[in-house]
């Protein structure tokens, strides 16, 4: 039997979920979530963001849908990512507060009762922290603590240490952020450079209860490194030095050859020496040209102007269900008014 009791209410609470191949995950979460959308002091509903899964996550949430409309469903024309699929979450969310949560329940959801007593203070947003990762590597665990603390060092965003993107935004800091339509996206740093009043609450975050991790070593990396090239300048400003460096050293060493072959202290055969600082310089320039490379692919990316997703099908969003791509036109062309009268401007 569908729960259609408080559909039409405005909800005080939206949950965003993105969803990659989670059919086995689906059940749990739905059973944990709705507890917690009765208890809260408010009407809630629940965005289920499938993102081009491959198995059978998107029958099952529409299957949660009919049982409980709470429940709505966006489904991907194809894979975008997650830092996409929680901008689409946000871009539909119509609660006063939003909370974002992964659908494997490494983040434990009963935690929103915490940071609702928070937001209830006057908090515009509230994230989770991490004191522990349950079930996790080393390698995981480190590398993770070794990114937080070296973006935090490099860029000029003050980015929360040992911080996920589970959180809740208050409808005024919600509005900020999703006037960021950058295409290259890192979520947690975008929050961080909205600023507001933040503040946050501790966990042990648990291991997954379903399935496995989507986050393979490559991902991870790819995410780390749009973080930094999103944030910060100090790649362009490390090369730029190496640079520097390796022509004083040149200089430093054709003046030594110089003073050497007059002095008439040996002869310099060379070829080797020659190969090795050639290799050397020209590995630098190919250095230094990819990473001037990722920042004006990031730019063509920007120029192109397209749609940050494409969705398939809506359920659970009233007229949005017949034309599922019609909120992110409205976004686009309000931004395009916005750049256009920012450029009349006197």
């Amino acid at each position: 039997m569908t729960d259609t009791s408080r559909v039409e209410q405005h909800p005080t609470y939206s949950f965003v979920i993105p969803v990659y191949n989670e059919e086995e995950g689906l059940p749990e979460l739905y059973r944990r979530l709705s507890v917690l959308m009765d208890q809260l002091d408010g009407p809630s509903e629940a965005i289920m963001v499938d993102d081009g899964s491959h198995d059978s996550s998107y029958p099952r949430m529409l299957e949660l849908h009919a049982l409980d409309q709470r429940f709505k469903v966006v489904h991907f024309s194809r894979n975008f990512g997650k830092e996409v699929a929680v901008s689409a979450g946000l871009d539909l969310a119509t609660g006063d507060a939003v909370v974002l949560l992964d659908a494997d329940l490494q983040d434990p959801p009963e935690l929103v009762i915490e940071m609702a007593v928070r937001w209830r203070e006057g908090y515009d947003m509230i994230y989770a922290r991490r004191d522990r990762r349950l079930d996790e590597t080393w390698f995981k665990r480190m590398s993770a603590r070794l990114f937080y603390r070296t973006l935090r060092r490099i860029s000029d965003v003050d980015v929360p240490v040992d911080v996920g993107d589970f959180r809740l935004i208050d409808r005024r800091a919600l509005d900020a952020f999703r006037a960021m339509r950058e295409r290259n996206r890192y979520v947690r740093g975008m929050f961080g450079w909205i600023g507001f009043r933040q503040t946050s609450v501790s966990y042990v975050r648990q291991g997954r209860f379903a399935g496995t991790t989507k986050y393979s070593i490559p991902k991870m990396v790819r995410l780390a490194f749009d973080g930094i090239i999103s944030f910060s300048t100090a790649p362009l400003r490390m090369v730029l030095q190496i640079g520097f460096l390796v022509s004083i050293f040149s200089f430093v060493a054709g003046i030594a050859a110089i003073v050497i072959k007059l002095s008439g202290m040996y002869a310099i055969s060379g070829w080797a020496s020659i190969t090795v600082l050639m290799s050397f310089i020209g590995g630098v320039q190919l250095t230094v040209l990819g990473v001037v490379g990722e920042y004006v692919g990031r730019i063509y990316d920007e120029v192109k102007q397209r749609p940050l997703y494409l969705v398939r099908e809506l359920r659970g969003f009233g007229a949005l269900d017949r034309a599922p791509n019609q909120l992110f036109t409205q976004l686009a062309q309000r931004r395009s008014e916005e750049s256009a009268a920012l450029m009349n401007a006197p």
